[in-house]
């Protein structure tokens, strides 16, 4: 979908999550209450005449049951409106039309306040969609022009004026100030946005001008991606949707069973109608859906787009959490840590070394020593012959020197003494360098830790989750990482299906798992493990094949998410169970003579509410304030 349609698209699913009282309800409603105290006060005396209103008003108003309970017939369906026509059909039958006329009324006023109720709620979530401006602010040809949201293209310059929402994700390549991103991260506090620095649409521009590079547009904006998660939060069904639907059903069958004992055992009518009318199971049919979605809308404020109830499902069911380690739990950027000449070399001499052999390499590792030898004052030489042993190390010509770059194994293999005592680091990949078979030294090279790791894996074996590390690097490299962060498990030196497998073998031990990855490699994990979990700067497979995506690329935002799976599990627990128990107590009493019908649909309605709206509680806040016009 391009990005008028994604425009377009996200205003027609706002207005469609708004519920409006439509006028011939109402009248029908007040039709019913003006016909019930009509036949109340006895204001037509003739019986025949009184019979004829109480038929005539319980048919008209209670149309709108009837549909849905026939439609219910038709599907094979045992619903709450089948069970309500069974009641109000048996009160009409013995004469008690009054009370037949006022159980429609509630019936459909609970009808109309469920969805009011679920109208608010999905509104709650559509308004987190209506903060992208329609037109923003484009700098082509060295001239300023405002263009609607649908004419924006990647690449454009888009200029961001002060208080003004920021139009499309891209990076700032020009000026200075501070964004409000909380509709999107959740950060209480506005970021600094200097050039090379990320920005989300929806965001507000505080104190200084932006000029940003437009990345992504419509539906590859972050916003397009909370989209698509409540589209698709809507239209799929998570497992515990499914055992609500059939919940409500069983506790229809359970009412009218009781509702035929009780007229076996106590010949009352009056009875036997409260104990089909106080059983309600709407709370968790309609709160249940509820819940999730206000679910994935709170974690989409809070940065992490979980893309389905079904997903939703599996965060809070799973026990075992795997994290990749290279761009996951470090920023996946090796860098230097320490340089060790051999005795009688000097650093000079050993770096340009290292630069000569890592110049034409791809590796990070070479990358990192490039970089660091960038800072120093050297003479690298250009590479000759240069050959790349996958998994050992390099080997090239300079000037008629040979330099070799790899492990210690690698040079040993070459018959190049190296030094017992050398070695580096606990933790680091060490790069061991000789020249014409001579030992020059070791360059230590070591990814860094995310300030947040430490205390987002120490979070997660508080909340219960058993801990998994799977990393294709070194032995030594895993086992470092493993121990700071205190893993429970960890395994190092895998391929991309080794670690498929290991996500299948512990899927078959600990049943749901949870695989948190950023890269290409991460790819086939993340599509094996229940829920995949991709960080915001991974890789494009990575996003697409995980059913998780973090907007950033903090951990806590992924235990967050976690933390509001289960608030989300919670709340539909609490609704089953508090529905057992008031459809439970409620039919014992009714069928004990202790409820009349009208008792019983009042407490069929409150009930059904007070569940609706604790599903409601976990929907976010929204913002009241309208898009600026420009970007």
């Amino acid at each position: 979908m391009d990005s008028t349609a994604t425009y377009d698209a996200h205003h027609e699913v706002a207005d469609e999550g708004a519920f409006r009282l439509e006028w011939t309800e109402a009248v029908r409603i007040v039709f019913v209450f003006l016909a019930a105290a009509a036949v109340w006060l006895h204001l037509w005396e003739p019986f025949s005449t009184f019979s004829l209103i109480g038929i005539i008003a319980a048919v008209i108003g209670g149309y709108p049951i009837y549909h849905e309970a026939f439609e219910s017939m038709l599907e094979r369906r045992m619903t709450m409106e089948l069970s309500m026509t069974i009641a109000i059909a048996a009160a009409l039958i013995i004469g008690e039309y009054v009370t037949a006329l006022v159980i429609i009324a509630f019936v459909l006023i609970a009808e109309i306040l469920e969805e009011l109720t679920v109208g608010r709620g999905r509104k709650a979530i559509h308004d987190l969609l209506n903060l992208l401006p329609a037109v923003a602010s484009v700098k082509r040809n060295g001239r300023i022009e405002d263009l609607r949201a649908e004419e924006l293209r990647p690449g454009d310059l888009i200029v961001a004026k002060p208080g003004s929402r920021i139009s499309v994700d891209g990076v700032v390549t020009g000026g200075h100030s501070f964004v409000d991103q909380s509709a999107i991260t959740g950060e209480s506090l506005p970021i600094e946005k200097i050039p090379g620095a990320a920005v989300f649409a929806g965001t507000i521009n505080q104190s200084g001008a932006l000029e940003i590079e437009a990345c992504g547009i419509g539906r590859d904006t972050a916003f397009g991606k909370i989209i698509a998660a409540v589209e698709e939060a809507e239209r799929s069904r998570a497992p515990i949707q499914r055992i609500a639907d059939r919940l409500a059903g069983y506790l229809v069958y359970f009412a009218l069973v009781c509702a035929a004992l009780t007229f076996l055992f106590t010949r009352d009518a009056r009875s036997t109608i409260s104990v089909v009318i106080v059983a309600g199971a709407c709370g968790i049919a309609a709160g249940t859906p509820l819940a999730i979605l206000g679910g994935i809308g709170l974690a989409a404020r809070n940065g992490a787009i979980i893309k389905g109830g079904r997903y939703l499902e599996a965060l809070w069911s799973a026990k075992t959490v795997v994290l990749d380690k290279t761009g996951t739990l470090t920023f996946g950027n090796p860098e230097v840590t320490a340089i060790h000449p051999a005795s009688g070399v000097t650093t000079e001499n050993l770096m340009e070394a290292a630069v000569t052999g890592e110049r034409l390499s791809e590796h990070p590792i070479g990358k990192a020593i490039l970089a660091r030898a960038a800072t120093m004052t050297l003479a690298p030489r250009e590479p000759e012959a240069f050959r790349y042993f996958p998994g050992k190390g390099i080997r090239c010509n300079a000037n008629g020197d040979e330099i070799v770059l790899g492990s210690r194994a690698f040079l040993e293999e070459l018959s190049i003494p190296v030094s017992s005592r050398a070695n580096g680091a606990r933790g680091s990949s060490d790069v061991f360098i000789a020249q014409n078979k001579q030992f020059l030294g070791i360059v230590e090279v070591a990814d860094t830790l995310r300030p947040e790791a430490v205390e987002a894996t120490a979070e997660l074996s508080r909340m219960g989750f058993r801990t998994v590390l799977l990393t294709g690097d070194h032995a030594n490299v895993a086992r470092t990482v493993a121990e700071r962060l205190a893993v429970h498990e960890h395994a190092s030196e895998l391929l991309p299906e080794q670690k498929m497998q290991r996500i299948h073998d512990l899927m078959k031990r600990d049943g749901n798992v949870i695989m948190v990855g950023d890269g290409i490699n991460d790819a086939p994990a993340l599509m094996q493990a229940t829920a995949g979990v991709a960080m915001g700067s991974g890789t494009d497979v990575a996003r697409e094949t995980a059913s998780v995506v973090l907007l950033g690329n903090n951990l806590m935002d992924f235990v967050a998410a976690l933390k509001i799976a289960r608030r989300v599990h919670r709340t539909i627990l609490v609704n089953f169970a508090g529905t057992l128990a008031v459809d439970g107590l409620g039919v014992l009493l009714a069928a004990l003579g202790f409820l009349n019908p009208l008792l019983a649909a009042f407490i069929h309605v409150s009930s059904e509410l007070v569940f609706i709206l604790n599903s409601a509680r976990l929907l976010p806040s929204t913002q009241t304030t309208k898009p600026q016009a420009s970007a």
